[in-house]
């Protein structure tokens, strides 16, 4: 079988949003807002996370084009009991970025889980109720051709 031969296909301006959630103890929210996490802050250090990862995901998916990324851009929206993790990444290649996006947002949540971990374990070393769900892709764009000029 073999990689898909991509040699045809034009260099494009190729965008994707990925989101997803990690649910965590209000207690946990709470620390992380106050910044009392032992390791750091995790929003922080999960943001440098997804971005390595979003660069490396031609090593980690074995049909993945290695491609240039020209962004990838993380946020995080923070609830009572949750974080949800949005991972932006921007390239112009020949195939598109979604599978860079997931795999972001998928380490930043992993990453977030990884700094809490001490306290999202119950007595006996178990996390009853952590969980990291709704991974998805929002939106992929792929555009051609320069940017309009709006100032005209």
């Amino acid at each position: 079988m073999g990689m898909i031969d991509i040699t045809g296909k034009k260099v494009l301006l190729r965008e994707a949003l990925a989101s997803g959630r990690i649910t965590l103890s209000p207690e946990t929210v709470k620390r992380i807002r106050e910044n009392q996490i032992k390791k750091g802050d995790p929003l922080l250090v999960a943001e440098i996370a997804a971005m390595r990862a979003a660069k490396e995901t031609y090593l980690l998916i074995p049909h993945c084009h290695q491609i240039p990324l020209n962004t990838v851009e993380l946020n995080f929206s923070i609830g009572r009991d949750f974080i949800e993790a949005n991972c932006l990444v921007k390239a112009e290649a020949m195939t598109g970025v979604e599978m860079e996006a997931l795999i972001g947002t998928s380490i930043a949540l992993t990453t977030i889980w990884d700094m809490v971990k001490y306290i999202e374990k119950d007595k006996n070393g178990q996390y009853p109720s952590t969980r990291i769900s709704d991974i998805r892709v929002l939106k992929k764009v792929k555009k051609s051709g320069p940017e309009p000029d709006v100032t005209r």
